[in-house]
C-alpha cells in the first residue's frame, strides 16, 4: 500500500473514532435529534470520511471497501445539500454502515 493511501485510511479511522466518541454509546435517535452540536460534529466527520475516500480512490480504485462511491456521495450531500440532510438517513448510516466501514478500514490498516 502506498504511504499516502495509509494516511487517508488513517484519516477515515480517526473520523470514525471521533463519531463513536461523540456518541459515547449513550445516544439514541431522539438524543441525537435534540443535540444540534452533535449532529453538526458528526456531519463534519462524515464529510472528512467522504473526502478521504475520494482521495483514496484516486490512488487505489480497487481498494476493498464496500460502497466507496456511496461514501463520497454522502460527503457531497452533507456538504452541498446541508439544508436537505435527513437525520433519519444519517442515523441509519451511523448505526449500520459506520461499524462495517470501521471493520474494513481496520483490516486494511493491519495488512
Amino acid at each position: 500500500m502506498q504511504p499516502e493511501a495509509g494516511k487517508y485510511l488513517y484519516d477515515i479511522k480517526q473520523s470514525i473514532d471521533s463519531i463513536n466518541e461523540y456518541l459515547d454509546n449513550n445516544y439514541d435517535f431522539n438524543s441525537y435529534l435534540e443535540n444540534k452540536l452533535l449532529r453538526r460534529g458528526i456531519e463534519r466527520e462524515l464529510g472528512i470520511i467522504g473526502e478521504s475516500m475520494s482521495r483514496l480512490l484516486k490512488i487505489d480504485s480497487e481498494i476493498k471497501i464496500s460502497n466507496p462511491r456511496r461514501i463520497i456521495d454522502l460527503r457531497n450531500w452533507v456538504i452541498h445539500g446541508y439544508d436537505k440532510v435527513d437525520d433519519v438517513i444519517v442515523w441509519g448510516i451511523l448505526t449500520r454502515d459506520i461499524p462495517v466501514l470501521k471493520s474494513e478500514i481496520e483490516e486494511l490498516l493491519n495488512n
